[in-house]
């Protein structure tokens, strides 16, 4: 073989291997390209559950300081404005001290129910009602302050809610926005077992297929729909899937209302 077929050899054997190489190197980085976005979405994901604990504890330790504060401005204001000459200001300030120091209570909640607040406002003008003196208008009026700081407290911390507050925020509800991306996406048991399933970790679709005792398309169709609904994600093709923001807000929003309706039949039995 003469030198300019052994160079023609080898120039294709090189070319050969370094198309090999390239391929071979676009292989790996697209790999690493899929371990990289699985290893953020997993820690998106851990971050979310770790802050979403730590903002858990924060709200309870900024809860107590805030309610030893209302405490304290109980006493103050009882002190400043309450009729000191008065043979009932004993009693009365007892009465009003456990009144408000409840409803002050309420901030310790995540949700506060509009009945406790109008609880104690209808308690304390049935006080006012039954009140003995004229100058009990004075002890009222400092009270009613009170309670009315507290009520703006609870508000402002986005834990409270009057029924004409909820209506105006009722009317800007846009329906067909509610139906398509959160309603008719969970309106479906094995949908819902599947955002349950992910809500705390990934899931594979054999997992799925377990847990829901569907198999192929038919399960690829409620995954499709969960995914095309922006409630869960797959870390990468043929790879597990886990929960979003939204589906993760869908589904906590969904364990409140139920809860919250547990709370309402319990009483009502």
């Amino acid at each position: 073989m003469g030198n300019s077929s052994k160079v023609k050899v080898h120039s294709e054997a090189s070319g050969t291997l370094k198309s090999s190489e390239i391929a071979e190197m676009k292989a790996i980085r697209t790999k690493l390209s899929e371990m990289h976005n699985d290893i953020k979405k997993v820690m998106e994901h851990s971050n979310r559950v770790t802050l979403e604990s730590a903002l858990e504890s924060s709200r309870n330790e900024y809860s107590n300081v805030l309610l030893s504060h209302l405490f304290e401005d109980i006493d103050t204001g009882l002190d400043r404005g309450m009729v000191k000459k008065c043979p009932e200001n004993g009693d009365c300030r007892s009465s009003f001290t456990a009144l408000l120091q409840n409803n002050a209570g309420l901030i310790k909640q995540k949700n506060v129910d509009e009945t406790l607040v109008s609880k104690t406002r209808k308690q304390i003008e049935e006080m006012r009602t039954g009140a003995p003196y004229s100058k009990c208008e004075r002890c009222f009026s400092e009270v009613s302050g009170l309670f009315v700081k507290q009520v703006n407290l609870m508000r402002s911390m986005r834990i409270y809610e009057d029924n004409q507050e909820q209506k105006q925020d009722i009317s800007t509800l846009e329906t067909d926005t509610v139906i398509n991306q959160i309603v008719e996406p969970v309106a479906n048991n094995q949908r819902l077992e599947i955002l349950k399933a992910v809500a705390f970790g990934t899931k594979s679709f054999s997992a799925f297929s377990e847990l829901t005792g569907l198999r192929g398309g038919n399960l690829l169709f409620h995954l499709q729909k969960l995914t095309e609904s922006g409630l869960i994600l797959q870390q990468h093709e043929r790879g597990d899937y886990m929960i979003t923001e939204k589906g993760y807000k869908i589904l906590k929003g969904l364990n409140d209302i139920s809860s919250a309706l547990q709370v309402t039949a319990e009483k009502l039995t």
